[in-house]
């Protein structure tokens, strides 16, 4: 499907003003002694650095030395208008006009390399939010159990019964809400993996938490 090619007028304004600014740079590098080519070449390398400055304050707002060197080269274009608006006689140029028109190529080359090989300002770094510390309680640890005695032993005189040890209570450990949610989602990855909810092994292996904050939180699970 072809485009419907449509007329901007800003666009024919820029296209006529580039045209005028162009001759007359060839036109006034022409008076100053540039002949043939290279009264054509000046336009071309003032034009070109305009582009150059344009891009790279586009890319890099805060670059002064864009700035600089779209005004020197925008000084360039509008001063040959200037000059060859009749404020200027073209058959005898000023002998500083002569001088600034032939070094001018070593003024836009030094331009472009500093523009072509300029790096963007490096954005600020935000800070990494801080990680909520969790406080995990170890169990007390049981008694080792009494070996069984071996075989042909005789058996120890019996000994008056002693009420069994109350297994000890794992403390409740805090769980963030952050930190539940997650292992939610593994609960929920799981069960749909396996169809069985998952168990505090697994969830302290999956996650890397401690084992007594996977015993808490297992049961908490969905």
């Amino acid at each position: 499907m072809f485009r419907t090619l449509r007329l901007d007028a800003v666009l024919i304004q820029a296209v006529i003003a580039g045209a005028l600014s162009f001759a007359h740079l060839h036109d006034l590098a022409e008076a100053a002694g540039q002949d043939g080519w290279k009264a054509w070449a000046y336009p071309v390398s003032v034009d070109l650095l305009l582009v150059a400055a344009w891009r790279r304050m586009r890319t890099d707002a805060g670059n002064r030395d864009a700035w600089l060197w779209f005004a020197i080269a925008l000084i360039a274009s509008l001063g040959a208008n200037v000059a060859t608006a009749g404020l200027l006689d073209m058959n005898n140029v000023p002998p500083w006009l002569r001088i600034l028109v032939a070094g001018w190529p070593a003024i836009a080359f030094l331009g472009g390399t500093l523009l072509a090989h300029a790096h963007p300002a490096p954005e600020p770094v935000a800070a990494p939010e801080p990680v909520a510390e969790v406080t995990v309680e170890r169990a007390p640890e049981l008694p080792p159990a009494e070996p069984e005695p071996a075989e042909g032993t005789p058996e120890p005189a019996p000994q008056e019964e002693q009420p069994e040890p109350v297994p000890a209570v794992v403390p409740a450990v805090a769980v963030p809400p952050a930190l539940m949610a997650h292992a939610q989602k593994i609960a929920d990855a799981h069960r749909a993996q396996t169809g069985r909810p998952i168990d505090a092994e697994t969830l302290r292996t999956r996650h890397g938490m401690p084992p007594a904050l996977a015993d808490s939180i297992a049961p908490q699970l969905a």
